[in-house]
């Protein structure tokens, strides 16, 4: 760790394309603020990186953007905004409470973040959401996350026009059903409803993609790191879609 070298904060910083990320940004020649709820996973994310820098918050909470400022001492490159949301259901049986949730985590939390980091935010920041596939392309299985993600793309527009003017940038990125155990839960949950084995599950998930593959951590990650490129100013407001070949909607 370096005060001569920039921050990116990561939320979401110990999920799986959380690791992904803060080892693609640390190799980048960034520090990073890795933000989450778990002060354990965190400490053991910093033992595999030298340029992390702890932040323990829950970013559905208020709380959480005087918990991230106060940590902040130099300007921020880059913000990643990656929190998980809840495997709550189809849009027919999910508690409504479960949407709520999702949202407030989602769109809520970009926005505390953003708020957090707006003192050291220079030109050619970016603020940086991670989104889904869901949010584009909807299903009856998956509404905390269809709901959710397509706030997000509004929610990163607005961003967009708002912080124009200051030559800061924001970008979406809608990675498609990614290999991480939390996947591998949700096949197995959708596999014991239809009395199947979980392989066959993932195996039509992968079916739905043109390349017959899952998104994966790293991918999401190289994605991340080529918004540090000063060309990526032409991409502000738009959305990386990383979806594999399953999305059949244009544009």
């Amino acid at each position: 760790m370096s005060a001569n070298r920039e921050l990116a904060v990561v939320v979401g910083a110990t999920g799986a394309f959380g690791q992904a990320i803060v080892a693609k940004l640390c190799a980048s020649g960034l520090d990073v603020v890795a933000v989450a709820r778990s002060a354990a996973a965190i400490d053991a994310l910093a033992s595999r990186h030298s340029g992390v820098v702890a932040c323990v918050a829950d970013i559905a909470s208020d709380a959480a953007i005087e918990q991230i400022r106060a940590v902040l001492d130099r300007p921020v490159r880059m913000i990643v905004h990656g929190p998980g949301v809840a495997v709550a259901g189809g849009i027919l049986d999910a508690p409504t409470s479960a949407l709520v949730d999702a949202v407030n985590i989602k769109v809520g939390g970009l926005l505390r973040l953003v708020r957090a980091v707006d003192g050291q935010l220079v030109k050619g920041s970016r603020l940086v959401a991670i989104g889904g596939h869901y949010g584009f392309e909807p299903t009856a299985y998956a509404a905390a996350p269809g709901v959710a993600n397509a706030a997000l793309a509004n929610a990163t527009r607005q961003i967009s026009l708002a912080y124009g003017a200051r030559g800061i940038t924001a970008h979406l990125i809608a990675p498609g059903p990614a290999d991480t155990e939390r996947l591998h839960r949700v096949a197995a949950d959708r596999a014991a409803l239809r009395g199947i084995d979980t392989q066959v599950v993932l195996a039509e998930m992968c079916a739905e993609s043109s390349i017959g593959a899952l998104t994966t951590p790293e991918q999401v990650a190289w994605a991340v790191s080529l918004l540090l490129a000063p060309e990526a100013d032409a991409m502000t407001g738009s959305t990386l879609m990383l979806d594999s070949g399953r999305r059949r909607g244009l544009p």
